[in-house]
């Protein structure tokens, strides 16, 4: 089979690899699509500390397609249904597995990034991940290339579950890149009176405000805490989304939030600079909350699944390109490029 195999820091090559044969408790899953998020461009360029020097694996963690096939041990699939594949795999027995938080097991498994993904014509869905209830069913009408973005939103509804927003309240995102635009739908769904979105890069701006947000603020070139107090009529922000990893737009919040505001520093910052100034007195004398999130559990990834299969949320215009494996290397310098949303490769 055809597969983009990492061999190095900006080395990815769409080779011939064996095609995956499954044990019994495996299944094989025929890709139908795998979107590119930042962490493949972080592997790409040879930055993820699971890609060390000398590695040789398929990346690729947001995946749909078939199962091709079964171990004749494995229970309650089909060959031929359409699944995504949740790719986090804790293990199975640590607190935060047992709570139901497998994305901060210590001891953790990923398709696509500690084993082979999904940037491939077939991948294996190794035991744990079935025993552990990382096969999703889609419907069919679905999208391949939609439900692909599952993870991704799967992220936006744990760092929102974090913020319990509330019907008319203010919301504020900070970064229009893909994860901001899912933020600001999901915010809208979830009744927020007004969403407000930070973004300098015109295309981005346009794209989130087609995607319901009722104001669009450049802070290159408007004042971001003035317009703010404008539109809310000095109230603030009840919610602040941090979807970018901009060290001013996390020590920014704490100006922006209302008395008794929700914070979520959804993007983590640079490994070698992650200190912010932070004003402590803030958080204690506006009694702000302010959270962190990261990744996403397969729990979060049912909930995500859910309100795609039902139609309850329209992902399709976050899909910009896309490509054929054989144009793997074409698919991530359009991933590289900021006006692009979510580039797709569909093997």
């Amino acid at each position: 089979m055809k597969a983009a195999v990492y061999h190095g820091s900006n080395d990815i090559r769409v080779e011939e690899v064996p095609k995956p044969t499954p044990g019994d408790r495996d299944l094989v899953i025929k890709v139908q699509s795998a979107s590119i998020c930042g962490t493949d461009l972080r592997i790409f360029h040879g930055k993820h500390r699971m890609y060390t020097e000398g590695t040789r694996r398929i990346p690729g963690h947001e995946v749909v397609g078939t199962i091709s096939e079964m171990g004749n041990k494995v229970e309650g699939y089909s060959i031929g249904q359409k699944v995504f594949v949740a790719p986090n795999m804790g293990c199975g027995h640590c607190e935060q597995c047992i709570s139901g938080n497998n994305n901060l097991c210590k001891n953790y498994n990923a398709l696509g990034v500690t084993i082979n993904g999904g940037f491939a014509e077939y991948m294996l869905v190794p035991e744990q991940a079935v025993q552990q209830g990382n096969i999703i069913p889609i419907n069919e009408e679905v999208d391949a290339a939609v439900a692909a973005l599952l993870e991704p939103f799967a992220c936006v509804l744990r760092g929102q579950n974090a913020l319990h927003i509330q019907p008319g309240e203010i919301v504020l995102i900070i970064g229009a890149g893909p994860i901001g635009v899912m933020h600001t739908k999901l915010a809208k769904i979830r009744g927020a009176g007004m969403v407000i979105v930070s973004e300098p890069i015109s295309f981005r701006a346009n794209q989130v405000k087609n995607a319901g947000a009722d104001h669009v603020i450049n802070p290159m070139e408007q004042d971001l805490q003035a317009d703010i107090a404008k539109l809310t009529k000095n109230h603030g922000a009840d919610v602040i989304i941090v979807a970018a990893p901009v060290h001013v737009a996390q020590e920014s919040t704490l100006d922006l939030a209302a008395i008794g505001g929700r914070i979520n520093f959804f993007g983590g910052l640079p490994k070698d600079k992650p200190l912010i100034n932070f004003n402590s007195n803030m958080v204690h004398y506006k009694e702000l909350t302010v959270t962190g999130t990261t990744a996403c559990s397969t729990a979060d990834c049912w909930q995500a699944s859910s309100l795609v299969n039902h139609g309850l949320i329209d992902l399709s215009e976050l899909i910009s390109q896309r490509f054929p494996i054989d144009d793997t290397l074409k698919a991530f310098e359009a991933a590289e490029n900021r006006e692009s949303l979510k580039i797709v490769i569909q093997p």
